[in-house]
């Protein structure tokens, strides 16, 4: 059989619905020399995130995953012009929104049967036959985790196929419940919202790159990487500072900074409908089992998760609460599924206690907002963790030291692969706010947000976590408001939380 004629034969049953085509057409405009979408001019770290995963060639898949509106897609549209401006040919990038789209639905393994039509008529060969002539196709796959069995049309793709993928998601539990079918295929990367470093750029100011590389964890174990934090900020002066206060006020969204002359008010307005709403009337009701969850209960959840933020309150209490407002019997077990649903969507992190110390006893987890904007914009109350701003309004430091744990801990949930706990309280152990573990060592890590600390007291927990022998700890950290000098022990590293920021 000639070569044409078998790939005539090969792609036979390649055909899609003309609308679906039409589709297709318009997110890839580059197959015809058409411009792409106006793309805004600041770039977040993540694009070169991906970019590098993509040149390492470490996995077929770079998954992606970080709450909605974080700026996944325009990442992925950055991914694709430069692509394009280094010399990719057009016909090898192929780019698909597999949400809300009614088309995509009523084909089985829509995956799959895209791709063979997009072999059959844009690239005009297999991935295979590209890839024997050195020209590599890239597709990219946006919310691709709203399909039904998605993970396993990936890996019938990339088993049989050369290829890199880009795939995004804003589902935890979806792109996790795809992690074991994709096991060694995929490299995930952790999305969250804007980091301090990006808020400058947004705002034209120059502080530098993250001071964490994102294909590693063992600065973290050492103590003069962890006392450079501050050094390095106080390196670029009032900078840090000048970003730490847009991110005060306005959280870390991106449209909050790249729309920075709009009111609060209006920015709140759209968070609440394009993030927090979507989530609880769209996502968490999607499929039949979605649809039996009550939406009014979710947002009551959440109401709670804001006014308990950085707090572990126990589920019982959540459900009392829930009770009074709701005007119904509501369980520990319901309000502990749709925590546990809200936590799937990112919205939320909920950092659990270590369970090989507690044992048997279990604690409750430390909840923590992807983004204390969605706290300010769903309760509309803005509350303030810029020291400065706090001088002014010292009435609020209790409720900012919450919100200053909950940055904290969203924070360090969003590096990849470090494991974070919450040891609460027990006789032989004060509480600590976060545990990171690196291997075998652990590196306890409190929050201390206020203007004068006592070098006993404000220190006791780290103190009492690493004199145990059994914690393998060579040292703590403790966050603060602002710097302090008065904490002598040469085991605690110190420093404000706006210089911890620089992490990402």
């Amino acid at each position: 059989m000639k070569a044409d004629t078998h790939r005539e034969y090969l792609f036979a049953g390649a055909n899609l619905p003309a609308a679906l085509v039409a589709d297709l057409q318009r997110l890839n405009p580059w197959w015809t020399d058409q411009a792409m979408r106006q793309l805004p001019k600041t770039r977040r770290h993540l694009v070169q995130w991906i970019h590098r995963r993509l040149k390492q060639r470490l996995a077929p898949i770079v998954v992606v995953r970080g709450p909605r509106q974080i700026g996944k897609t325009i990442a992925q549209f950055h991914v694709i012009e430069d692509l394009l401006k280094q010399g990719v040919d057009p016909a090898h990038i192929l780019r698909v929104q597999f949400e809300d789209n009614s088309e995509l639905s009523r084909i089985r393994e829509p995956i799959l049967r895209v791709v063979e039509w997009y072999e059959s008529v844009i690239l005009k060969k297999s991935l295979n036959d590209a890839a024997q002539v050195g020209a590599h196709v890239f597709l990219f796959f946006d919310e691709v985790q709203n399909l039904k069995n998605w993970d396993t049309q990936l890996k019938f793709l990339v088993d049989a196929s050369t290829v890199q993928v880009v795939v995004t998601g804003s589902s935890a539990l979806r792109i996790e419940m795809g992690r074991d079918s994709l096991s060694g295929r995929i490299t995930t990367i952790e999305a969250g919202v804007l980091s301090l470093t990006e808020i400058a750029d947004f705002h034209g100011l120059d502080i530098g790159k993250p001071r964490l590389a994102d294909n590693g964890l063992e600065p973290l174990l050492s103590q003069e990487w962890w006392r450079s934090l501050h050094a390095s900020a106080q390196s670029v002066g009032a900078y840090v500072m000048t970003a730490f206060a847009w991110f005060s006020e306005r959280g870390g969204y991106p449209l909050a900074h790249e729309k920075h002359d709009l009111a609060w008010a209006q920015i709140a307005d759209q968070l609440n409908e394009n993030v927090v709403k979507r989530v609880i009337q769209h996502d968490l009701r999607v499929g039949e089992v979605g649809r039996k969850r009550d939406a009014a209960l979710l947002e009551e959840v959440f109401r709670l998760c804001c006014r308990y933020i950085g707090q572990s309150p126990a589920v019982g209490t959540l459900a009392r609460e829930a009770q009074r407002s709701h005007a119904a019997n509501v369980g520990p077990r319901r309000i502990l599924q749709y925590l546990r649903f809200l936590n799937n969507t990112l919205l939320l992190r909920m950092i659990q206690p270590p369970e090989i110390r507690l044992k048997r006893k279990k604690g409750n987890a430390k909840i923590c907002l992807a983004d204390h904007a969605l706290r300010a914009s769903w309760l509309q109350e803005q509350i303030p963790i810029d020291p400065d701003r706090l001088v002014k309004e010292p009435h609020l430091t209790d409720l900012a030291g919450r919100i200053a744990e909950s940055v904290t801990g969203a924070l360090l949930a969003s590096i990849h692969g470090l494991d974070v706990n919450y040891l609460p309280p027990r006789p032989d152990q004060p509480e600590v706010d976060y545990i990171l573990t690196i291997g075998t060592q652990r590196i306890p890590l409190e929050v201390k947000y206020q203007r004068r600390i006592d070098p006993l007291t404000d220190t006791e927990g780290i103190r009492t976590f690493i004199e145990k022998t059994v914690n393998n700890a060579p040292f703590g950290v403790l966050v603060t408001q602002q710097a302090v000098d008065n904490v002598l022990d040469p085991r605690i590293v110190v420093l404000p939380l706006s210089s911890l920021m620089l992490i990402r």
